[in-house]
């Protein structure tokens, strides 16, 4: 054995009582409070005891609970010392015990001494104060030294036995903790995701709805500034309009989308173009259900792609092209090229930016850039 097994305390988790079944605590008070029982009746029925002596005796029985009762805290507390000065006052107890008569009470008590030692000590402080109390036991027990020895081993091994089974069972409780931990660092975990995620769509609808609007808003302003007439300024008002309905309708979408309740995509990218002169969707392969996550990628996505070809293409022709392979799906949007909107710079909304770092985070990857004719947008997601 090496020299820190020696000199190793049980774990806090053995020594205290945690992990430790109700009807296991109920049985360990029950025999202690039989042993106390027996060793009280015994100095009481002693024939030479009179009422003080067995008063005397009563008396020394609680001050051994007292002081067991303070070394189960020390050893708790892993202090060395103070333990040992409470097993040698024990000790000293159970001398005057059997100086006075009560021979019952110092085997006890020596006995107690000595499983307790090993069971919560270090092994190099236990092993001593253990062979100290087997020894004065078998010095004062009056069996054969047969049934001595015997007894003298059997407790040693069940003080050592008791000192295992603690040592499982604070190994056992140990874990659970770490179990514990774990579990709740994951619900974190999955809380602050989930919290990220209602971050972005929130992020995203608006950032969408309210470019767009802006985009309207501030050619109106533009037109008006220039003198322009009035059904070209009603226009893009009622755009603007137009957008703030669809923005309420893209939040109500995501809220379902948080729910779980998606719409299936093609029908979404459907009803996105549907609006939109010259703009088309082709589906390629096995349309399926998708995770919400990507689900909702692909569809803001898609959004944004269309509102930077109204802001930056006007007029020109868009081709939305959804592909369903065996490990991904891939959102492509190509446009014609057109001429650039009122406000070309205005409203900053999502971008680029934001949608490439929402492809990253489900580990797939988005591509834009000019093309030979227009501009062009491809998103890949693994699924």
């Amino acid at each position: 054995m090496s020299e820190n097994a020696w000199t190793r305390w049980p774990s806090r988790e053995a020594l205290g009582r945690a992990g430790t079944t109700r009807p296991r605590r109920l049985l360990a008070w029950a025999v202690r409070v039989l042993v106390i029982g027996l060793l009280l009746w015994g100095a009481y029925n002693q024939k030479h005891a009179g009422v003080w002596t067995g008063l005397a005796a009563a008396a020394g029985v609680i001050a051994v609970g007292f002081l067991a009762w303070g070394f189960f805290r020390t050893t708790y507390q892993h202090r060395l010392v103070p333990s040992l000065l409470l097993l040698a006052a024990l000790m000293g107890l159970a001398v005057a015990a059997e100086a006075s008569g009560f021979t019952a009470l110092a085997l006890v008590v020596w006995c107690g001494c000595g499983i307790t030692a090993l069971e919560r000590l270090p092994l190099a402080a236990a092993t001593p104060v253990t062979s100290a109390g087997l020894a004065a036991y078998s010095a004062f027990n009056h069996d054969v030294w047969l049934t001595t020895a015997a007894s003298v081993t059997g407790m040693a091994l069940a003080g050592y036995v008791m000192r295992l089974d603690a040592e499982a069972r604070g190994n056992a409780q140990r874990l659970l903790d770490q179990e514990r931990a774990a579990r709740a660092a994951e619900a974190q975990s999955a809380a602050l995701g989930e919290r990220a995620r209602i971050a972005r769509e929130i992020h995203d609808v608006l950032a969408h709805s309210l470019s767009a609007q802006l985009v309207h808003l501030e050619a109106a302003r533009l037109l008006i500034e220039t003198g322009a007439d009035r059904e070209r300024i009603l226009e893009r008002v009622v755009a603007a309009r137009g957008m703030a309905r669809d923005g309420l309708a893209e939040t109500r979408q995501a809220l379902s989308a948080l729910r779980g309740e998606l719409t299936p995509l093609e029908d979404f990218l459907g009803e996105l173009v549907s609006g939109a002169e010259g703009a088309a969707v082709t589906v390629t392969g096995e349309p399926r259900p998708l995770p919400a996550e990507a689900s909702q990628a692909v569809r803001r996505v898609a959004q944004e792609a269309l509102t930077n070809v109204r802001k930056h293409a006007q007029g020109a022709k868009v081709d939305l092209r959804l592909d369903y392979s065996e490990h991904q799906v891939t959102l492509n949007v190509r446009d014609s090229g057109g001429r650039p909107g009122d406000l070309t710079g205005s409203g900053g909304g999502y971008g680029l930016l934001g949608m490439r770092e929402r492809a990253e985070l489900l580990g797939g990857s988005l591509d834009a850039g000019p093309a030979e004719e227009g501009f062009v947008v491809t998103l890949k997601v693994p699924v």
